[in-house]
């Protein structure tokens, strides 16, 4: 990474200000001195172990109380296998968007998607993104393929043994598959992919989950797939690892075009002209003005995918219904794009291949979880695929709303007037 030099100068005439070199060079050394209390408990959530953690902080007692009020009837060992050294809940706002309608193959009728942010203007965003949805019949959704992968690394003294490890594993889908399943009731094998580099040697292993985003349950059936292989392969790996750094776990990846991690899943609407100038305050032509430039943009900075803003809903949809919000950073790759039919409607899609959701365990069973996908009828075994549809169909209102926006001159005007309550031009509006 490379910084321009007026900038680096400008950075260190700074710290010069503050420090003579030899005291800088003090103030970044390694400092061994004893260290304060470590965080002792791990699971437990009883009111003693947690009074213990708090005791290591110096906080007032109104903001110690603003972490550790309880919600009304939830006990804290309700939260005790989604964190460990608990100390409290955080609290967000949770607004909601809707009636979103959406046509899918899964995911039928109109939600009211709840979404937790602290971003003023990014809920009345989304919902009028979904009003003009819906207001032109709804969405169609469609998922396209499913499918959660672990790539463990296995490295060898050199190219021979590395390839004879291959010719090996290419004949046990089998018994990978048999040794993966004996781990997990909802949780099936699909294919392998292998890819060499050298004497290293990755096996990307794909799955289905069923209704859980996964990625746990991946994990433990990959490791034991890692403990057949060691134990059965007639060229032994000098080591190995479970994850390297090949599945494109929590991270904005090229493969993403080129597979599926998670759900991949499709969206459009067709919003006549009537709808964008009455809704949205701008016409089709310059909406789709915006797109051609901003997809430039998108390329000129290296973009993966071209998109405005999926982060931002995905993020609070996520927060709200229990998702693991860290897989955003994957999630929210994708296309948008706008283009003008033959009777001068605006025709809106967006492609998102790594949705990683789902409607069961980790964070989808806590209490104010659960009841968020219980708003959208979609908690529990049976609605991952249609949550995935609900996903792709909020992100496209988003993308709707927020380039109607930026098109119409609204945008600056709508931040101003929501998050400071105030008009960005009072004589002018």
């Amino acid at each position: 990474m490379t910084t321009e030099h007026r900038r680096v100068a400008k950075h260190m005439e700074q710290l010069l200000e503050q420090y003579t070199l030899s005291e800088l060079a003090r103030q970044l050394e390694p400092k061994y001195g004893p260290l304060p209390p470590g965080i002792s408990g791990g699971t437990n959530t009883d009111s003693e172990s947690v009074e213990k953690r708090w005791n290591l902080v110096n906080i007032s007692e109104e903001s110690k109380s603003a972490l550790v009020e309880p919600s009304p009837g939830i006990p804290a060992e309700t939260y005790q296998h989604n964190i460990e050294y608990f100390i409290g809940t955080v609290k967000l706002p949770v607004g909601l968007i809707g009636p979103l309608r959406v046509n899918g193959t899964c995911a039928q009728g109109d939600y009211y998607v709840p979404l937790a942010t602290t971003e003023a203007a990014l809920v009345a965003s989304y919902n009028r993104g979904a009003k003009v949805i819906s207001k032109a019949g709804g969405c169609t959704a469609l998922l396209l393929m499913e499918g959660i992968s672990r790539a463990p690394g296995f490295a060898f003294t050199n190219i021979a043994e590395a390839g004879m490890f291959v010719s090996w594993a290419v004949t046990q889908l089998d018994d990978f598959r048999r040794v993966a399943e004996e781990t997990t009731r909802h949780g099936k094998l699909v294919d392998i992919r292998i890819a060499m580099e050298g004497n290293h040697v990755y096996l990307i292993f794909d799955y289905t989950t069923g209704d859980a985003s996964g990625q746990n349950m991946v994990t433990i059936a990959t490791e034991a797939v890692c403990q057949y292989i060691i134990a059965q392969c007639p060229t032994t790996p000098q080591y190995h690892f479970i994850e390297a750094n090949l599945s494109g776990d929590k991270k904005a990846s090229a493969q993403s075009f080129l597979s599926v991690r998670g759900k991949k899943v499709t969206a459009e609407a067709t919003i006549s002209a009537d709808l964008v100038e009455r809704i949205l305050h701008t016409t089709p032509e310059r909406m789709v003005d915006y797109w051609r430039m901003s997809a430039i943009g998108g390329v000129l900075s290296g973009t993966i995918g071209v998109q405005g803003h999926f982060a931002n809903g995905l993020a609070a949809l996520y927060i709200a219904c229990g998702q693991d919000a860290a897989c955003v950073s994957e999630s929210a790759v994708g296309i948008t794009r706008f283009e003008i039919t033959a009777d001068r409607s605006l025709y809106v899609t967006v492609t998102l291949p790594n949705l990683v959701v789902g409607t069961v365990g980790g964070g989808t069973n806590l209490p104010s979880q659960k009841a968020c996908l219980e708003i959208m009828g979609l908690s529990g075994e049976g609605h991952a695929r249609s949550l995935a549809e609900v996903c792709a169909a909020t992100l496209l209102a988003g993308e709707i709303s927020i380039i109607g926006a930026l098109t119409a001159g609204d945008f600056a005007k709508a931040h101003q007037r929501l998050a400071r309550g105030k008009a960005l031009h009072p004589n002018n509006d």
